[in-house]
């Protein structure tokens, strides 16, 4: 257990071990969040990345993507289209 002091402006050093864990740098925010009587603290750039893939879960299923091979095949044709339209004009 790693405890901390609260200045007197209402400031506190995270232990080290803390923000290992939590993957925190220097300028990284972090969110509390409360849960019942306790409060979380939260990296947010991992709490954004959790909501987002729960956001979307199941639209690679909708989408028709079902094997790593679709996402490659995908990533293939947006590069060569992409690479067309930039070469265009160069013929």
């Amino acid at each position: 257990m790693d405890m901390a002091k609260v200045s007197s402006k209402g400031q506190v050093t995270i232990p080290v071990e803390i923000r290992k864990k939590l993957g925190l740098k220097a300028g990284d925010k972090v969110i509390f969040l409360e849960k019942g009587n306790d409060v979380i603290l939260v990296n947010s750039n991992r709490l954004a990345f959790a909501q987002f893939q729960e956001e979307m879960m199941g639209e690679a299923e909708r989408a028709g993507i079902t094997s790593e091979q679709d996402v490659v095949d995908i990533v293939r044709e947006a590069r060569r289209k992409l690479w067309e339209e930039r070469h265009e004009g160069d013929v």
